[in-house]
């Protein structure tokens, strides 16, 4: 789970981050990453967003789809820089991938993102990190 301050909430906020002018995208067949970092923002913590439609599959498969991109996104979190904003949204391959797919195609992506924005990239999680079902 990640903590109150990591987590985006509010519509707007998902809206400026996939639709913003600043805002920047890197996608595969199984995830779509979008950050945007605004100077409103840049002392604050990073916060990270999920989006995984009904095209996932039903209730249960979309549930632990979500559960495994929040425990990849916990891992990064503290590496990410002030003030940026991530939405994580799902394709429907997601669904059929495992949480090791999953952990490092969200890194790979993030990683690509930060790079286009020239944020350090520092997305990347600790060796080591824990598995999940």
């Amino acid at each position: 789970m990640l903590s109150a301050q990591h987590r985006m909430r509010d519509s707007a906020d998902f809206a400026t981050t996939v639709r913003g002018s600043t805002s920047v995208r890197a996608g595969s067949p199984l995830l779509v990453v979008h950050t945007n970092m605004t100077d409103t923002r840049s002392a604050r913590p990073p916060r990270v967003g999920f989006v995984v439609s009904k095209s996932v599959g039903g209730a249960v498969q979309r549930n632990l789809t979500k559960r495994r991109l929040r425990h990849a996104a916990r891992a990064r979190v503290a590496g990410l820089p002030a003030g940026i904003d991530v939405v994580v949204r799902a394709n429907p391959a997601a669904a059929e991938a495992g949480y090791a797919a999953l952990d490092a195609e969200l890194g790979r992506l993030l990683a690509r993102c930060l790079a286009k924005a020239g944020a350090p990239d520092r997305g990347r999680a600790p060796a080591g990190g824990g598995v999940l079902g």
